[in-house]
């Protein structure tokens, strides 16, 4: 079963960074496009930018906890799918309140959800911090 959970999550892994890759690639192109409708140098436009990527990095990461959600659904490791998306969603967020559990013989799959969440997770904050200095409203140098 190590060998099972091992290669399960190395491949919901590998296909959550797929899914994180072309989706930043999609949030950026629309805050380009926003940017683009609206003259960059003024402050409503920059804001409106930041907005765009906040709601579109939610919904890269909302796509990538319903992808390890179907996962625990089809290996029946949680018995509904609506605790598995509750499920997911702590566990790669690692909130992880304890009051959800997953099958005992795929607790290593939600440690690498775990991990994966907090990898992508941190890449999208590095992500929005580089577009903030760029397209948004803060300067580096001026606003830290």
């Amino acid at each position: 079963m190590l060998l099972n959970n091992i290669l399960l999550g190395s491949f919901v892994v590998s296909l959550t960074v797929v899914v994180h890759t072309f989706g930043l690639i999609g949030v950026a192109n629309l805050m380009n496009r926003v940017a683009g409708r609206h003259p960059i140098h003024e402050f409503r436009s920059k804001v409106i930018s930041m907005v765009v990527l906040v709601h579109g990095l939610l919904g890269v990461h909302s796509v990538e906890i319903w992808i390890w959600a179907a996962v625990y659904e089809l290996t029946s490791a949680v018995d509904h799918i609506g605790d598995a998306l509750y499920f997911s969603a702590i566990t790669f967020s690692t909130l992880g309140y304890g009051d959800a559990l997953i099958d005992e013989k795929w607790r290593l799959l939600a440690g690498m959800e775990g991990l994966s969440g907090f990898v992508l997770i941190g890449w999208s904050t590095a992500y929005l911090v580089a577009a903030s200095t760029r397209i948004g409203p803060f300067q580096a140098g001026k606003h830290f």
